[in-house]
């Protein structure tokens, strides 16, 4: 538990939650001003990029105060919350005690406490970016200007700060942001964050940059912050006026963000660096079918139908390591791995997650049925952890659960191919020189040409289907 032997307010701070992570959006809080937490007490649910995760405290105490509403984007490194520990507990009311609690909207009294006076014993919590052998040093939290100004650039809510820019210290704590905001000479002294604070996030730099790009890039970020504001006030649908300065038409907008986001940006990824080729083929999947319905009749753990592919897959990449590769492009070098982390796409409430099967080739049918099936009940209550979702080397795609034949599926970058399976239905078939009906499937695979050629691409192809239309051949590998 972390201490502070002469009783003081520790603050919290959104840790790095892993993988690259910059921000996430608070989606629930978990407990409120007054609480009374113990060390490593989950104290907020947020969304990243990735997964829904809930963020424990590394201190036990009383909370004093909460930064940030539900649905307000942090960044990493932000303040979450402050709690009261020793001594300066025993000082503030407890929720449903009868007094209330402060808000602890003014600055914790941690800030001027030296970091040497605010050591504390570890909580041994595992997330990344923060670790409690000494309570985290308190970055002074710059404010953004209050003073009230008067049209279009004095908003109480808005992005700009007023007709010059204020000297000082810029409310930035991203990394990202400020080197954003370098790239395209954008001056963030300009701009009033939509943060707690008026802490600049990168969605008001971003939305800076597009105003600037309406504008033939004429636009300086007073001009976008005032306009994002008189946005903000309007209703999501606006009707198209085309002589207007900002002329858009009718329509919702969603912000691409969360898990939208970043499937858009890594598709988006994909498509710019990566010269992609698909090929397919028609397999007869009726002696496939008929193996999986004579496993399940011999008792034991039903086997899956995406098990069984998989365990295709990986067979095939014993064959053709080059699929199983990545592409260094600072090295100019093909890294071919040597084991097998198979993704399989999975659509939930949430959108499109890939999570990934660790050692798909070590596993048997039973192993990677259990498997498939405890990803995909993870992803479905979104408890998919970073790690999970990470890592993958090769993508099984089964399209088919959407009742589709076919489709050219996007790699997942940085992996160098992907597997799709449309879906399993019955049509004419010629099988042994005589016309008859058969379960029908058609494969696709689109891959990476700089890992290899045609031939390599479809002579994984013909294996994967010479497995589906006689799983015998697999025992060969067995």
């Amino acid at each position: 538990m972390a201490h502070a032997s002469d009783g003081r307010s520790l603050e919290f701070k959104l840790p790095d939650l892993g993988e690259g992570l910059t921000e996430a959006e608070i989606v629930r809080w978990l407990v409120e001003v007054g609480d009374v937490v113990a060390v490593d007490q989950p104290v907020v649910e947020v969304e990243t990029a990735k997964a829904m995760v809930e963020v424990p405290c590394p201190y036990g105490g009383v909370v004093t105060a909460r930064f940030g509403e539900e649905g307000t984007e942090l960044p990493v490194g932000a303040p979450l919350v402050t709690v009261a520990v020793g001594d300066a507990a025993a000082d503030v009311p407890v929720r449903g005690s009868g007094t209330s609690a402060a808000t602890g909207t003014a600055e914790s009294p941690a800030a001027e406490t030296p970091a040497a006076e605010r050591r504390a014993e570890g909580s041994g919590n595992v997330l990344v970016g923060y670790g409690t052998s000494e309570a985290p040093a308190r970055r002074r939290r710059v404010r953004a200007d209050r003073q009230a100004v008067t049209g279009a650039s004095g908003r109480a809510n808005g992005r700009v700060r007023g007709a010059e820019p204020v000297d000082g210290p810029v409310p930035v704590i991203s990394p990202l942001v400020r080197r954003l905001a370098r790239q395209h000479d954008l001056d963030l002294r300009e701009l009033t964050g939509s943060g707690p604070d008026g802490l600049i996030l990168r969605a008001d730099v971003e939305y800076a940059l597009r105003a600037a790009a309406a504008q033939g890039g004429r636009t300086t970020a007073q001009e976008a912050g005032t306009r994002r504001t008189q946005d903000a006030a309007s209703p999501a649908s606006s009707p198209y006026s085309p002589g207007s300065a900002d002329s858009r038409p009718d329509g919702t907008r969603v912000p691409l963000k969360g898990v939208r986001g970043a499937v858009a940006d890594k598709l988006s990824r994909s498509r710019r660096e990566i010269p992609d080729a698909t090929c397919w083929v028609d397999a007869d999947a009726t002696e496939l079918m008929r193996a999986r319905t004579a496993m399940n009749a011999s008792g034991g753990p039903r086997i899956s139908l995406i098990a069984l592919l998989a365990r295709i897959c990986t067979a095939a990449l014993t064959r053709f390591p080059e699929l199983n590769a990545t592409v260094d492009t600072e090295a100019r070098e093909i890294v071919r791995l040597d084991r097998v982390h198979l993704g399989f796409a999975a659509q939930t409430d949430r959108g499109l997650v890939v999570p990934v099967v660790r050692d798909a080739h070590a596993r048997d049918a039973e192993s990677l049925t259990a498997e498939f099936a405890r990803l995909t009940d993870a992803a479905r209550a979104g408890r998919l952890t970073p790690g999970e979702l990470t890592g993958g080397t090769f993508t099984l795609n089964n399209y088919g659960v959407f009742g589709v034949d076919g489709s050219t599926p996007i790699i997942n970058h940085p992996e160098a191919a992907m597997l799709g399976v449309g879906r399993i239905v019955p049509k004419p078939w010629v099988h042994e020189g005589e016309l008859a009906v058969r379960q029908v499937v058609q494969l696709s695979l689109t891959f990476d040409h700089r890992v290899c050629d045609g031939g390599t691409a479809g002579g994984f192809l013909r294996y994967v289907a010479d497995c589906v239309e006689q799983p015998a051949v697999l025992l060969r590998t067995l």
